[in-house]
This record gives structure tokens, C-alpha cells and sequence, in this order.
């Protein structure tokens, strides 16, 4: 049984699962992407943090998903990698 196959069966057994995850994938896609941008410049979290300005502990956190960032850390990030954070609602 696949990863999606689980989700499948937990969120109909559960639709405030459902809810919940859906509300996490935003910071989820954000952290993926600046992981992606990372690794694609050739950076190590210890090299991105110096660029930042911040230790190498908190681009761990970060990628790990052990705390929520704030949008000004997430920014700075971003522009450590020579992008741009563009937040959305609709």
C-alpha cells in the first residue's frame, strides 16, 4: 500500500484529518521548493544559513518542519536564493 493509498483511507475514515492536512500544505510547498532551490544552487543548510545570517540549526528546523517560520524568515530565505516569497488569498 502506497503513501496516497493511506491518506486515501485516513481521510475518509476522518474528514477533520482531511481538514487539517489541507491546511498544512501551503508551509509544506513553501518548505519544499526552498529545499529544491537549496540543493539546486548547491548549498549546504551550514552555506544558505551564512547567507541568511542566521545558523545552520535554524534552516535544519526549517526544512524539517520541526517549527512554523515566519514570514519575514521564510522571506529572507528566499531571497538568500535569489527568490521571492508571493503570498495569496482567494
Amino acid at each position: 500500500m502506497n503513501h496516497d493509498k493511506v491518506k486515501e483511507i485516513l481521510f475518509d475514515q476522518d474528514s477533520n484529518l482531511r481538514d487539517e492536512y489541507n491546511a498544512l500544505q501551503p508551509i509544506y510547498e513553501i518548505r519544499r521548493q526552498l529545499i529544491q532551490y537549496r540543493i539546486e544552487q548547491g548549498l549546504s543548510q551550514k552555506e544558505l544559513a551564512e547567507k541568511v545570517g542566521t545558523k545552520q540549526s535554524a534552516i535544519s528546523r526549517l526544512e524539517s518542519g520541526e517549527y512554523n517560520p515566519s514570514i519575514a524568515f521564510l522571506s529572507k530565505v528566499a531571497h538568500a536564493l535569489g527568490k521571492e516569497i508571493r503570498i495569496m488569498i482567494q
